[in-house]
């Protein structure tokens, strides 16, 4: 009887917890229901204000010097990213080299005679037949004239030349031009469509006529260099490649290939940059086998079908395979989405779509796509969160309570996410205050500290947190680091929960709001072991093709704010012991990736990480001579790795300097 009346007590009291949380939960919503209306009324206001405003005689004659403070504006906005006087300089020397190095990729990197004749007589041991596509419509006589031309110039003869004219009738003209090509090359085959199907249609026209064993895709105002099928057949018979791609540049619309204006040198293949960037574009060939039931171009992605097809076809493929030369020229002009996406806005939306298209594919739901500040069609893609999974936070602390507090305090009073723990590994600190603060914080249930008696080994205190860590996540977070972005751990566990995905890692700032990390390049810097990419440059910068803007792989992120699913943690065996302090968190991450997984840098995760406050610099005395011997151990691990080169990095950048400068 007592039993029966202490349950029906239990249950009156959920009944009673219940009731007082849907209360708050309707209370809150009232409440944000009222500012919602109050700020939709204000919106309503103020659109009405600029309506008037912009219907006024004074805003039509003040338009000329609007443009004007406009255009300041944008200058003095451009001239931000770059972070003041030293990163002007910076970027005004970076251009200076790029100058210096487009002559190695323009013209006078064409073959010579007798190069040529080596690549027109090199016997590979396969046959392959490209077919090329170029739908045309309304050609411009000089730009039709060069793009053919240059594919008759390939030193590799294996080609078909596939053209779709969707030409209006004012333009009869590029009939007559390309019957005079067909004329003079069989491999060259020309149709006269009877109506203009968009890009999309008239590159499906175009493949309808391919015989070829691997397609590929040709603007037919672009110019191809000698080499690049050449080039793509090493791939297909060195490397079995199914898919490549290779750098390329823009030029300006009159003029000749060395008028560059932008050089893009790209990482090899990373889907999670494909994402979120198209970033692979031109010169893209593929085996023919990969369309096998399904379309080339999709009309309903016209103005980014590349995209779409790209995002499709590198799912499909066993073998990516980038050819890290420039050998790929694309013009710039007006109406070009080259010189201006605005150009064609419909590009954005389509974008969009094919990226969404593609995650649908892949199982993804709820999730978001947005454009970046770097450009309309650089993507923020925000994954939907699985579950409310327990997140481990290991935080390795010896004495230095005002990086410890400050820390602790910024992620309990910061974050979004509340379902964590924080394991604090003591490692023989000695000042009193430090203890009197962990008796502080123990009455709190997510904190816990533990103890680890040896010496500073950061692997071993990581690798004992991560055994005590009860979460699903581990997050391995350094004491000296301070929380920004108040959703960061969702940012970063929205990658962690991918199956394909090892580490992922945050931005994270000095105090003065340079960059301190940004993802990792192997071998750069002066040890030639690893360094972090676009290391000082502003906070507002961009970085290199907008890089700074969107989530992507990288070979591997710092330890100062890693997190990966503990499962994996425990299938690499955690960080290896024998690098006691650094390169550790490189060597995991290398590790993911050898065992098929990739990592993520996100720039949405954003901490203050006040590096090297905690235990000091390794750059003189005995804690430089430990670094160097573990760099020694580090270039011996992965001595074929670092002699490769790293994938995400490209070999025509310097390895002396972050900011993706050019070799020369």
């Amino acid at each position: 009887m007592e039993q029966g009346k202490k349950k029906q007590t239990t249950e009156e009291e959920k009944l009673r917890h219940y009731r007082d949380a849907y209360e708050r939960e309707r209370q809150k919503n009232r409440v944000l229901a009222g500012k919602l209306a109050e700020a939709q009324q204000k919106e309503t206001e103020l659109e009405e204000r600029l309506n008037r405003i912009k219907g006024s005689v004074f805003w039509r004659i003040s338009k000329p010097l609007r443009a004007a403070v406009h255009w300041i504006q944008r200058t003095r906005q451009r001239l931000g990213y770059y972070g003041g006087p030293k990163g002007v300089a910076r970027k005004l020397n970076a251009k200076s080299i790029e100058r210096k190095a487009r002559a190695q990729h323009g013209t006078a990197g064409f073959p010579n005679a007798e190069e040529a004749k080596r690549q027109r007589e090199y016997k590979f041991p396969r046959k392959i037949t490209f077919s090329i596509l170029v739908p045309l419509y309304n050609t411009p006589e000089k730009f039709l004239r060069q793009a053919i031309d240059s594919v008759c110039a390939q030193t590799y003869g294996g080609w078909q030349l596939c053209l779709a004219d969707g030409s209006d009738a004012e333009h009869a003209d590029v009939k007559k031009i390309c019957q005079e090509y067909t004329a003079k090359d069989s491999r060259i085959v020309y149709r006269k469509l009877s109506k203009n199907e968009g890009i999309s249609g008239n590159t499906n026209k175009c493949f309808a006529m391919a015989t070829g064993d691997y397609i590929a895709l040709f603007d037919h105002d672009d110019v191809l260099h000698p080499s690049v099928l050449f080039e793509y057949m090493k791939a297909i018979c060195d490397r079995g490649a199914d898919y490549i791609y290779c750098d390329e540049a823009t030029f300006k619309g009159k003029k000749t290939i060395d008028d560059m204006i932008t050089l893009h040198f790209k990482p090899d293949y990373a889907p999670d940059n494909l994402r979120a960037n198209n970033y692979i574009c031109h010169f893209s060939a593929f085996d023919r086998k990969l369309l096998e039931g399904m379309q080339l171009f999709r009309s309903q992605f016209d103005g980014s079908q590349d995209h779409d097809m790209i995002l499709r076809l590198t799912s499909r493929a066993k073998c990516v395979v980038h050819v890290p030369k420039l050998l790929y020229y694309w013009r710039s002009h007006e109406g070009s989405v080259a010189a201006d996406i605005n150009a064609k806005s419909y590009a954005i939306d389509a974008a969009k779509g094919a990226v969404a298209s593609h995650l649908e594919e892949h199982g993804f739901k709820n999730f978001e796509i947005t454009s970046t500040k770097a450009f309309e069609t650089i993507f923020q893609i925000k994954y939907e969160i699985q579950g409310n999974p327990l997140i481990s936070i290991v935080i390795p602390n010896k004495d230095h309570l005002e990086d410890l507090s400050r820390c602790i305090a910024s992620i309990t009073e910061k974050s979004t996410y509340d379902h964590y723990e924080i394991i604090v590994v003591e490692n023989n600190s000695t000042t009193e205050e430090i203890f009197e603060y962990y008796k502080k914080i123990q009455d709190n249930p997510k904190i816990k500290v533990i103890t680890y008696q040896g010496g500073f080994n950061y692997s071993k205190i990581c690798n004992l947190g991560a055994s005590k860590a009860r979460g699903e996540y581990l997050l391995l977070l350094n004491n000296d680091t301070e929380v920004i972005t108040l959703d960061w751990m969702e940012e970063l566990l929205m990658y962690a929960q991918r199956p394909d995905v090892g580490a992922v890692g945050a931005k994270l700032y000095y105090a003065d709001r340079t960059i301190q990390h940004a993802g990792v390049v192997l071998a750069l810097g002066q040890h030639r072991t690893a360094g972090h990419s676009h290391y000082r440059v502003s906070s507002n910068n961009l970085g290199y093709m907008g890089r700074l803007c969107y989530a992507q792989n990288v070979m591997a992120v710092t330890g100062a704010c890693l997190m990966m699913r503990k499962a994996v943690y425990d299938e690499l065996k955690g960080l290896d012991e024998s690098f006691e302090v650094s390169l550790n968190d490189v060597d995991l991450c290398i590790r993911a990736w050898k065992a098929g997984y990739v990592n993520v840098f996100t720039p949405f995760a954003e901490l203050y990480h006040y590096e090297s406050v905690s235990r000091g610099l390794d750059d003189h005395g005995e804690k430089a001579q430990r670094y160097e011997r573990e760099s020694a151990a580090f270039r011996a691990k992965w001595k074929e790795l670092l002699e490769a080169g790293d994938p995400y990095y490209n070999p025509n950048f310097s390895l002396d300097r972050s900011d993706f400068a050019l070799k020369i």
